[in-house]
């Protein structure tokens, strides 16, 4: 493994003159403490527990409901650039997210979501790259394509975990590809 990462992050982290353009990394000098075997096996477990969380919260969006309240915050943050021009802040609340996902679900009865990247484990935060895949079905607000149109289309999720459930969810998907696969005209 090449140790110049390390070295970079460390500089970084300290101030050293990567950061500030040097072409070789600074010296380091004292020592940074080695976590605590036991920081590290809480560490460990917190992300099986957000790993296992992530799988929960894809199989939520493949249609199993019964998963919300045991996974979501009562006050969880939707942040997202909905399709009706809305911020996501209106959705409250584990009932909130499954009237989101069944909005979203209405449209494709036979939406499948994967995870094509992550999950990324950083401290509270959880990160998955998703492929969506399914069935025009109709209602699609301004569809003009035949029902029965296969979609695929893309998104990333940040999701923030506290007491392991999901407090923040931070949405970036491709509408553009979604609604000009379904031949989207302008109301």
């Amino acid at each position: 493994m090449n140790s110049f990462p390390a070295v970079a992050l460390t500089s970084f982290l300290i101030g050293g003159s990567v950061l500030a353009g040097s072409a070789a990394p600074a010296l380091v000098t004292g020592t940074i403490a080695a976590p605590h075997q036991s920081d590290r096996h809480d560490d460990a477990g917190r992300a099986q527990q957000n790993k296992q969380l992530i799988h929960a919260w894809v199989q939520l969006w493949n249609g199993d409901y019964t998963l919300a309240k045991r996974i979501i915050s009562p006050d969880v943050r939707v942040r997202a650039a909905l399709l009706d021009g809305g911020d996501g802040s209106t959705v409250k609340g584990p009932a909130g997210m499954v009237d989101l996902i069944g909005q979203i679900r209405a449209a494709f009865p036979d939406l499948r979501f994967t995870v094509e990247v992550g999950p990324i484990i950083d401290d509270d935060h959880a990160v998955v790259r998703w492929v969506a895949n399914g069935t025009y079905g109709g209602g699609f607000p301004g569809a003009t394509a035949a029902i029965g149109t296969k979609v695929r289309f893309t998104g990333t999720d940040t999701l923030r975990v506290r007491r392991g459930l999901i407090t923040d969810y931070w949405l970036n998907a491709d509408t553009l590809l979604l609604i000009t696969q379904l031949k989207v005209t302008p109301a």
